[in-house]
């Protein structure tokens, strides 16, 4: 059986920002969303060059990636976008400190090869279950981690949006890199953290196991978002694994939202 993934893409700049600094892509076997550093100059070229990055790299992959190396290939994408953006900020001094949050998954036969670094999240929905598949790269999370504050607590500490770990034009990405099996049925959620600030776990998890396409979560997903205050931009992936022949066509063509395409559009 050939499993492919049925995805919908959405992003929306939220009801408290002005210009939206999030990036997404999908493919037929690709989805990323990456959130620039909100904090930092230009996050938004820094989201929409990772996902650059990783859009040509999956364009220039072969079709079988039996014997490829995706964990190099992930962390060669991370370092290109790194170096892009240390580049641009040499010629450019106002860009230095701009960065990303990364979440990224890449179908590989019956695996998902994961890349993440921030506080962007990938959550699975399986079997009625779900289940968070990214650990935040946050000093709350750490704090957390420690025993040194509770879940509760975490949700509402006031620097809970500080990173510890980012793509950016200071230092080398420091990624967690995963393998994930998966199973037709599946279904697969990759947010920025303007979803999760707003909607726990719960409310991901029933909109997640509706019956609706991914089309439609996606919508509301941005919709609750924004119903509680939309306190940053938003941006979401619902994927379905599915059989290929479910699939119309060979696969999805590229589709980008947020920062990269007013960007691509702009140019």
């Amino acid at each position: 059986m050939v499993l492919g993934l049925r995805s919908a893409l959405g992003s929306d700049v939220g009801r408290r920002r002005t210009s939206n600094q999030d990036s997404g892509a999908t493919t037929g076997r690709l989805l990323i969303v990456a959130d620039g550093m909100g904090g930092h100059a230009h996050g938004e070229i820094a989201s929409a060059t990772t996902v650059s990055v990783f859009t040509e790299l999956e364009a220039r992959l072969p079709q079988d990636l039996t014997d490829v190396d995706l964990a190099a290939e992930l962390t060669e994408a991370l370092n290109d976008a790194t170096d892009r953006l240390a580049r641009r900020a040499a010629d450019e001094p106002e860009m230095r400190g701009m960065g990303t949050t990364v979440v990224s998954l890449l179908l590989t036969g019956d695996q998902l090869a994961l890349a993440h670094i921030g506080d962007s999240r990938i959550y699975l929905l399986r079997g009625g279950e779900l289940s968070r598949l990214t650990h935040d790269h946050t000093m709350v999370q750490q704090l957390v981690d420690q025993g040194q504050i509770t879940l509760e607590e975490a949700a509402h500490h006031p620097r809970r949006s500080v990173l510890m770990r980012a793509l950016s034009t200071d230092h080398a990405p420091d990624p967690d890199l995963d393998r994930v099996d998966v199973l037709a049925g599946d279904r697969y959620l990759l947010c920025s953290d303007g979803v999760t600030a707003v909607l726990d776990d719960e409310a991901l998890h029933r909109e997640l196991a509706s019956d609706a396409e991914p089309d439609q979560v996606v919508t509301r997903l941005i919709a609750l978002a924004n119903e509680g205050g939309g306190p940053d931009n938003i941006t979401a992936i619902v994927a379905d694994v599915v059989e290929i022949d479910d699939v119309d066509g060979p696969g999805q063509d590229l589709r980008i939202a947020g920062a990269v395409a007013e960007i691509a559009t702009a140019d």
